[in-house]
């Protein structure tokens, strides 16, 4: 299992299957709705997946399907890196990117999931998993879960606020006293703080403009890249490593460049060869 995941680099076959397929293979498998690969960001279908093709080795009930903040994402991801490792899987999973939903980095991901569980089960699935019955166990139980907690934590609070109705009212009296005791010149400080405080707004306001405008942008190129006409291209491929490049410290352009390189200099090859 480990040398099957070694062997999937990225030049394999599996980083060229669209995400049309991708899309296709988790519904079909997991009999869901997905009509984007982010959607899959929070890692929950992962962790099914994985579940799936190594039944029992993925701890469900700790799996959360309404994972919808990165902390919750996070540990999901914790999961599904642990069983990676109980398998000696020799891949890192690159939380961090995933969680922030970008497409590219999620349909890589992806892509190389269905490799590896195809690899594993020889793109079979399993007849007697059911992936809904599964989800609804888990949902059910986490939610029974919570409902405990949120008792549990409702008492704590009743008890909390009691005992500070009493601080508040001593820590009210004293401010008042505070606020008596500060003189004229606070009022000229405060009326020169506002000031600051509006200038900052403008400024602000005007680079969130600047920052909408040019995002604007690049969602209008990203879209365009995603058209099936165009998705699979080299050069969408180039365009979509500057776009979801995380490293802010170095240019991604080089990469780009060099995966074009290498695009090109297999199309010549090839050519050649058929001469």
């Amino acid at each position: 299992m480990a040398t099957v995941a070694a062997n999937i680099g990225m030049m394999d076959s599996a980083y060229f299957v669209g995400r049309n397929e991708i899309l296709t293979w988790i519904n079909a498998t997991l009999q869901l709705n997905l009509s984007k690969v982010e959607e899959a960001a929070s890692g929950a279908v992962q962790c099914q997946m994985m579940d799936m093709t190594h039944p029992g080795i993925v701890p469900m009930h700790k799996v959360n399907f309404e994972a919808k903040t990165e902390y919750d994402m996070i540990q999901n991801y914790k999961l599904l890196q642990e069983v990676f490792n109980k398998l000696k899987i020799e891949r890192h999973i690159e939380v961090n990117k995933l969680v922030k939903g970008r497409p590219l980095d999620n349909l890589e991901f992806l892509q190389w999931l269905k490799r590896y569980c195809d690899s594993v089960n020889g793109g079979i699935m399993n007849e007697n998993y059911n992936p809904v019955e599964r989800r609804n166990k888990v949902k059910d139980r986490n939610s029974k879960a919570s409902q405990k907690g949120s008792k549990s934590l409702q008492a704590n609070n009743i008890a909390t606020i009691s005992s500070l109705d009493g601080s508040l009212n001593v820590a009210g009296s004293k401010a008042g006293k505070l606020t008596a005791q500060v003189g004229g010149n606070a009022a000229g400080q405060i009326q020169q703080l506002t000031e600051q405080v509006n200038t900052l707004k403008v400024s602000v306001s005007q680079l969130e403009k600047e920052r909408d405008f040019y995002f604007a942008k690049l969602r209008d190129i990203e879209i365009l890249l995603q058209s099936p006409e165009l998705e699979q291209l080299p050069v969408a491929t180039a365009v979509r490593k500057i776009l979801y490049s995380a490293d802010a410290k170095e240019s991604a352009l080089s990469q780009a460049q060099e995966f074009m390189s290498t695009i090109v200099a297999t199309v010549a090859e090839q050519e050649h060869e058929s001469e």
